[in-house]
Formats: C-alpha cells, structure tokens, sequence
C-alpha cells in the first residue's frame, strides 16, 4: 500500500508535508520520501528508508534544510518514492499509490517508441513510480500525459505531480484509492487520508472524483479533466487500511466499523462473557458488536507500541508472526475462565489469528470465538498491493478449497463457495475453525459488509470477495 501528501501555499509549507506525510505512517513501513519547490533553491528531495525508524526520525534534519512554498511527500511499502524527473515536459516530482498489472506490455510499448532505460529493483521489478513517469512523458502536456497514463495502466493508479505551476492531482480511473482536498486561508493540500490535514489548520474542501484530474494553486483548486461517473473505491479501505479519523465518501472509517460490528452480531448467537477487538483495526468492530449485543467490551490483550512496529513489515513471514505476537501483551484477569469473542479485520492466511487463539487458551480461556469483519478473502487483490503474498495460494480459503477440490478449482465452484449460504461454504467455514482451533468461526457477510457501508454498492470494489470487477 503507500500513501501521499501535498500542499501548496503563499508561505514555506515544509512542516505541512513532514507532518502530513507522516500521518500517512499505517500506510507504509519501508520507503519514504519528500520533494520541495522553492522559486529559488528549485526542486530538493530527500529519500529515507524507514524500516528500521519512523519517518518523524528520518526525515528530523531535512525538513531544516527544506525552503518552499509547494512540496509532496509519500510514505511506500515498495518502491523508493518520490522521484524528480527532468523530461522534455520540464521537472516534475512525482508520487503515486496503486498497482500496474500490465508492466511488460507498458514496457514494451515505451521501448518501441523511445530509447529509454529503467533501473531495475531486487526481484527484476521497474519501479512503478519511473514507469508512471515514463508514460506520461510519452505526450506533449503533463495533462495528455496523465491521462495517457490512466487509460493505458490495467489496475489502478492514483497521483501527485509537483510542478513549478502548481501540483497536479489524479485519482486512479475507477477511484479506487482517494484523494481528499484541504483548504486553509493561504493554500490547498491533497491526501490520500482525510484527516491528515486537520490538525494543520487545513479544513475539509472536497474529494476528487474516479479519473478527475486537478491542478491546485495557492489560488484554487482548478478541474483539468473531470470526474467519470463509473467508481470502484476499494471497500477494504473502510475495513482496515484506513485510519479511524479518515473518511472516504462521505463515510467515516470509525462509524463504518461500528456498523460493521452492529450488523455481526445481528446475526450472532454466541454468548461469550467478553468481546474484544485484535487491536487495532479490529477494535472498532467489537466496540459496535458490544454495543448492540449489550456483552461487555473488554482489552484482554493491550498492544505495544512504543517500539513496535506494524506486524507485517519484515519479509520473512515467520519473523512477522513473531513480532504480532511479540507486542499484544495478555491480560490474564481478562481471560482466564472467560469465553471470549474476539473480532479481527480479516483472515488472511489464518497463522497470526491462530497463534493468538491458542496464546488465549495457553492463559486460560475458556473458548475463542472468531467473527473477521469481512467475508472470507477468495482472490488476490488486482488493483492494489494488498499485502506481500505472492499466491492466492496463501490465503486459507483456497487452500481449504485446494484440499476439496483439487488444484484446477472452476470459475463457477469458486463461486458457490462465495456464496454464504451454499453447502460447500459452510463446510469451507468449518474446516477452517478446526484447523485454526477456534472454538466458532463466523465470517461477516458480503451484503452486510455492504450496508455497514452504506453507498452504493455498485460503486464498491469486492473483487478480493467474490470475484466481481
């Protein structure tokens, strides 16, 4: 995933992208970046790695050096981010957050017509940014260019470009990722997170449209390439990628999740003594189960964070699983002899979740129940880097479904197991409660996933769900 920030104003905004940029920190944990205009001192950019130190840490000494009045900043979990590129189009900082399906075409096309070249990452990848830039670099305008480049990528791709005239924004062709506009007396900024603008004298201004195209003065924020009326923003954003103060759509992570767990328990008959969120993103969800449910919510497990960081950061899974386990510290008071029902944001390959639950039993649990805010993940997401899995194969639906159905599983049987009122479902379901050791497993059903939402459905992603595009 990655997130970005940007403003530009009649002053230095330096500090408005440090601390913008930095609330964009759950986003990312490996690359991080700021580039700077001055009318003077011209572009600066300073790149960190920040795997092993928060992007606050890293990024200390440079915002002193830094001068501007217009600057963006990224936080990436790939690629190293934000570029400075010179072109026949001038010099440009770019940023973007998606994911580009269609590399070797896009390559080959850029090849064909220019004797370009691309660094080359670990692994044989082409920076995604580099390529984005490459495309667009391929028109005469910076706004040909940009358009080129959301017409031409298969997946999604979503941008800032500073410029020396302005900063461009341009959400992905289908708005699967956000942009959200702040405005404050002397300029504008854009986030990929909403609420990473407040605590800046920054108030809400409004949200660029799938596709729209946008360039922001201190002045105004000007509409280059209006929005399409077609949108799949990615519903898992209100799940779990998103920061509880952030909106998307008009709806508010925080009042999602609170749904979400209203609408689990609706259809729950579990009587457990306590419910519990897997902090963090699970939390929300359990606050709205108990509230509806009236069973008391409890923290048998508190989260440490002072030097901790995400779970997910190393690349060996096992040393993630480690770290999961490492910064949840038990409550025994809390949990021995309790029946508990603890609510995750998701079941992705099933290990964490299940060294958890036998950590509750280990302390004295008396049973762990598991109800996961989503329903069960059947396909590997295509449109943004969801997370380092390299096979659907890692997710447990499929391979529970790999052990029933063998390894060629049909379109349509893929399907029925969706379906959460077919019979091969339900006994997917169960197979997996064994293996995971819990005592119930109730996943969250798509169509109340949606309610919890509560816009349109046509304009929600569930492609990692059902298959659906």
């Amino acid at each position: 995933m990655g997130g970005f920030f940007g403003a530009v104003t009649k002053e230095n905004c330096v500090f408005d992208v440090f601390y913008g940029t930095d609330y964009h920190s759950h986003l990312g944990t490996r690359r991080a970046g700021m580039v700077i205009y001055d009318g003077e001192k011209g572009f600066q950019r300073s790149i960190h790695n920040i795997q092993n130190s928060p992007f606050r840490t890293k990024f200390a000494d440079d915002v002193n050096t830094m001068v501007g009045s217009m600057g963006i900043g990224c936080i990436s979990d790939y690629e190293a981010q934000p570029l400075l590129i010179r072109s026949k189009l001038g010099t440009y900082g770019i940023t973007t957050v998606g994911k580009i399906n269609n590399e070797e075409e896009i390559l080959e096309k850029v090849f064909s017509n220019s004797h370009l070249h691309f660094f080359e990452m670990s692994g044989g990848e082409v920076n995604a940014t580099e390529l984005v830039a490459a495309i667009i670099n391929q028109k005469d305008s910076l706004l040909e260019g940009i358009k080129y480049a959301q017409e031409l990528i298969d997946g999604s791709m979503t941008m800032l470009l500073l410029t020396k005239d302005g900063i461009y924004a341009a959400r992905d062709r289908l708005g699967r990722t956000p942009i959200s506009i702040g405005k404050r007396e002397d300029g504008y900024c854009a986030a990929f997170e909403s609420f990473s603008y407040l605590n800046l004298g920054y108030s809400h201004y409004r949200e660029l449209g799938p596709a729209e195209i946008a360039l922001i003065t201190p002045e105004g924020v000007e509409t280059l390439s209006a929005p399409q009326k077609k949108m799949k923003i990615c519903s898992f954003l209100w799940v779990y990628y998103g920061y509880p103060a952030s909106s998307y759509e008009g709806v508010g992570v925080e009042e999602m999740r609170y749904n979400c767990g209203r609408l689990l328990a609706q259809r729950d008959d579990a009587q457990p003594d306590l419910v519990a969120g897997v902090p963090d993103s699970g939390i929300a969800h359990a606050v709205g189960y108990s509230n509806y449910s009236k069973i008391p919510f409890a923290r048998p497990f508190i989260k440490y964070t002072p030097t901790w960081p995400r779970s997910f950061m190393p690349p060996n899974q096992s040393m993630r699983n480690r770290i999961a386990k490492m910064k949840l510290l038990p409550v025994e008071s809390l949990i021995k002899d309790k029946s508990l029902l603890l609510i995750d944001d998701s079941i992705v390959r099933g290990t964490q979740l299940r060294e958890t639950t036998e950590y509750l039993f280990n302390s004295g649990a008396r049973e762990v129940h598991i109800r996961p805010a989503c329903p069960p993940l059947l396909y590997g997401c295509k449109y943004l880097n969801f997370s380092r899995s390299n096979s659907e194969m890692d997710l447990i639906t499929r391979r529970v479904i790999a052990e029933r159905e063998g390894d060629n599983v049909s379109e349509e049987v893929l399907q029925d197991y969706a379906d959460p009122e077919s019979k091969n479902y339900c006994e997917m379901i169960e197979e997996i409660r064994k293996q995971l050791k819990f005592t119930s497993l109730r996943y969250h059903r798509l169509d109340d996933m949606l309610e919890s939402i509560g816009i349109d459905p046509c304009c929600l992603c569930t492609y990692c769900w059902n298959g659906k595009e």
